[in-house]
């Protein structure tokens, strides 16, 4: 079983290599006004898990 293993993995993967396909055409670009990056939730929510922790280790220092 195992001398077969190794010619049917190279099988499949020439077979999926086949299937695999380059990106197409893009569209040529970015938008004007549409290169600006969002920020969202995400970077509020760090940046109140930063203060909160900073805090945090304040109060800590504090009561040694």
């Amino acid at each position: 079983m195992k001398q077969y293993l190794f010619p049917i993995f190279i099988f499949l993967l020439f077979l999926s290599a086949t299937a695999a396909h380059a990106q197409g055409p893009g569209t040529g670009g970015p938008r004007p006004g549409a290169t600006n990056a969002p920020i969202d939730g995400g970077a509020s929510l760090l940046l109140a898990a930063g203060a909160a922790y900073g805090l945090k280790k304040l109060r800590s220092r504090r009561a040694r």
